[in-house]
């Protein structure tokens, strides 16, 4: 049997420099470069801050892949970069690398859609993806369900967020309640401290009958209780928060499952590194009967990994390479995987 090839990963879609080199779903390497603390004194993500760093990072990031992995440049056989979505300039700053690398290289260029591979990714910590399975991604920028025949060519969207994702949601409460800046990791922390049972917070459409999410306007419902009290209790406001959050998320997850008559659920993104997310969906997953898979977090953020799995998946089914002319789409559909 010949060897599997070996794909570097490249993910610049926000304000991370991921590369990731995988060898079938055994990951090699994984480096970050972040710019997260240039943003934070901006309480988010500046587009034009992200693009200027991810084009510093780059050739760094990608040497250092290759060398915790232990390859030379010739040893790749494939490149894969995330061509979407994302914010427009930084996505560009990969796909522009991506393209050289190819052609550098003489080897395939595969342009991947950043949330399929947000899926592809648990791959590498639990082997092969059930078929089908239901995957939620809770980001910064995505709150979704899918149903995943095949990862590699098929995904279907079931809902999304109609306003705030989740992520956005938790910097913005973060940030009433004097937390810093990325918002998801403090909260989790603080909230550990708090009663979730402290103040009745609302579930947005929890039971209107869609697999849609927003997020809207229990953040305002947030604000409002906290300007209108004199003092508040920062562990309990955010662990109330959180749990109308994961609530509502694990909810729907499940009504997917049921839906659909699917028994696997996929949880991925950066919010699947929340705690809370992690043990109530686990929690509910068992009570229902389905099989639960979330990678560890450091898989769940943005990462170059997720990109080479993908890619890896798009290699193996044979699936014909990207030209040197595509386009970084800043709003690429989840129902187009493969650029």
């Amino acid at each position: 049997m010949a060897e599997l090839p070996l794909v570097l990963g490249i993910e610049t879609s926000c304000d991370e420099t991921g590369v990731g080199i995988v060898r079938g779903h055994t990951l090699l390497a994984n480096t970050i470069a972040s710019s997260m603390d240039e943003h934070a004194r901006f309480g988010g993500v500046v587009p034009e801050v992200a693009s200027r760093a991810h084009l510093e990072a780059m050739t760094p990031t990608v040497e250092s892949a290759l060398v915790q992995a232990g390859l030379k440049f010739s040893d790749i056989d494939a490149i894969a970069v995330t061509a979407g979505p994302g914010l427009a300039g930084a996505l560009l700053v990969g796909v522009a690398a991506a393209k050289a690398y190819s052609a550098g290289l003489g080897v395939p260029l595969y342009g991947v859609n950043h949330l399929a591979a947000h899926v592809a990714v648990d791959q590498l910590e639990h082997g092969p993806l059930p078929k089908p399975c239901i995957a939620m991604l809770v980001s910064g920028g995505h709150s979704s369900l899918l149903l995943v025949p095949d990862v590699a060519s098929d995904v279907i969207s079931l809902g999304s967020t109609v306003d705030d994702a989740a992520g956005e949601a938790f910097d913005k409460v973060a940030r009433v309640l004097g937390l810093p800046f990325p918002g998801g990791p403090h909260i989790d922390r603080v909230a550990r401290d708090g009663s979730a049972d402290a103040i009745a917070f609302p579930r947005g459409k929890v039971d209107d009958g869609t697999l849609d999410f927003s997020f809207s306007g229990l953040k305002t419902a947030v604000a409002r209780w906290v300007e209108a009290q004199p003092s508040i209790h920062v562990p309990d406001v955010a662990a109330s928060f959180q749990e109308a959050v994961v609530d509502v998320l694990t909810r729907k997850a499940l009504q997917a499952c049921k839906k659909y008559d699917v028994h696997d659920l996929l949880v991925g993104g950066g919010v699947a590194a929340n705690s809370r997310l992690r043990s109530l969906a686990q929690e509910r997953c068992d009570a229902a009967g389905v099989r639960l898979r979330v990678p560890r977090p450091g898989l769940c953020t943005d990462n170059g990994a997720m990109v080479a799995a993908l890619g890896s998946d798009l290699v193996t089914a044979g699936i014909t390479p990207s030209l040197l002319d595509i386009p970084a789409d800043s709003s690429l559909p989840i129902t187009t995987v493969h650029v």
